[in-house]
């Protein structure tokens, strides 16, 4: 169905307004909540770009364009510390999933211009590689793929625990040539022991500078799921309402059921793989422009309106970077901290993160 059928889906009388695509609705609340968080977290990824161009940055990799399915990811999971909680096992083109989760853009430009204020990394690690504990957000890696095979672990503890938590694992289509990705579909399928892990594919379509169609035997990566009697679906990531209901019923068949789901989301990849190629601005499908053609038809925002919001993100955005390259950056030495945990067991070095192990 086209934009516009799908925005003028009839509804009863007196139904309330929203967007919809097929049977499937969003109200306009929801609606308008999940264009906010995709801009801001577009409006942050395309200045990082020009941080790394302008020097401000030294390299820049991100998801512009994948904002609609990782906003919806986000918004639906439960925030938190511990196995009651979700886990995130993300990758470096999550930013839209944190926005999403309470992340002030301005963490990001941090980790981004490389200042010690950064809190995932004290400014050591490349951008978007974000970690919180406090939200069980598990450190990303540049390594590609490994987060497929630590989604069981922590899905493990919590199906022990009991509860409802979910362990939530995202990666590319190109990571999932990786072993790890089939070492996922094994432990967490194995027969009476089935692990509530919810498997997101955001499949843009390129790996680098190969494509998908040359690398992958398969049409569908979620077709590999199905040997190992994994439920699945294929969803328009670049449609926030489908992405949302999508992500719903991947979180419900993982809460209630405790067993796996998995998900590959179809998205546009707008500035190519990261600012080692230029970071050009493609001629894929731009989520966000087609959102807000949709919000529009349907009478639930004016273009006026949008542009406020454009322009307030944009000015949020700039304050960020100036306040972030103002701060300290590391100096030799502190490579050195927090390398190791303190170990109250160790006679030498009990409360020192800078000692030998």
């Amino acid at each position: 169905m086209d934009d516009q059928n799908a925005s003028s889906v009839k509804r009863p009388r007196n139904a309330p307004r929203g967007l919809a695509s097929a049977d499937q609705f969003l109200s306009t609340d929801r609606c308008l909540e999940l264009h906010r968080i995709m801009v801001r977290a577009r409006k942050m990824e395309e200045r990082m770009i020009k941080m790394s161009k302008s020097g401000e940055g030294i390299f820049w990799i991100g998801g512009p364009g994948e904002e609609a399915i990782n906003a919806c990811l986000g918004l639906q999971a439960k925030r938190g510390e511990g196995p009651a909680f979700d886990y995130f096992h993300l990758h470096y083109r999550c930013s839209a999933v944190m926005v999403a989760l309470g992340m002030e853009p301005l963490d990001s430009i941090r980790q981004m211009a490389n200042v010690v204020t950064d809190p995932f990394s004290r400014g050591r690690n490349f951008p978007s590689h974000f970690s919180r504990r406090a939200w069980n957000v598990l450190p990303v890696s540049s390594v590609i793929g490994i987060q497929w095979i630590k989604a069981p672990g922590t899905a493990l503890v919590q199906k022990r625990h009991g509860g409802d938590g979910v362990s939530i694992v995202v990666g590319g289509d190109a990571g999932t040539a990786e072993g790890d990705f089939q070492s996922c579909l094994i432990w967490s399928t194995r027969p009476q022991n089935e692990l509530p892990v919810l498997m997101v594919v955001l499949n843009n379509g390129g790996g680098i500078s190969t494509t998908h169609c040359s690398q992958h035997s398969c049409n569908n990566i979620v077709d590999r799921a199905k040997p190992f009697g994994i439920e699945g679906e294929i969803v328009d990531g670049n449609d926030p309402v489908a992405s949302w209901h999508a992500v719903e019923r991947g979180m419900k068949v993982c809460r209630t059921e405790r067993r796996p789901y998995m998900i590959e989301a179809n998205t546009s990849r707008l500035y190519g793989h990261s600012s080692s190629s230029g970071a050009p601005r493609t001629n894929d499908p731009d989520c966000i422009e087609l959102f807000e053609r949709r919000l529009i038809a349907a009478g639930l925002i004016d273009e006026s309106t949008i542009q406020t919001i454009h322009d307030q993100t944009r000015d949020e955005i700039e304050a960020a970077v100036a306040q972030a390259v103002r701060e300290a950056k590391p100096v030799p030495g502190d490579e050195h901290l927090f390398a190791y945990a303190p170990n109250p067991d160790d006679p030498t070095y009990p409360d020192d993160y800078t000692g030998l192990p």
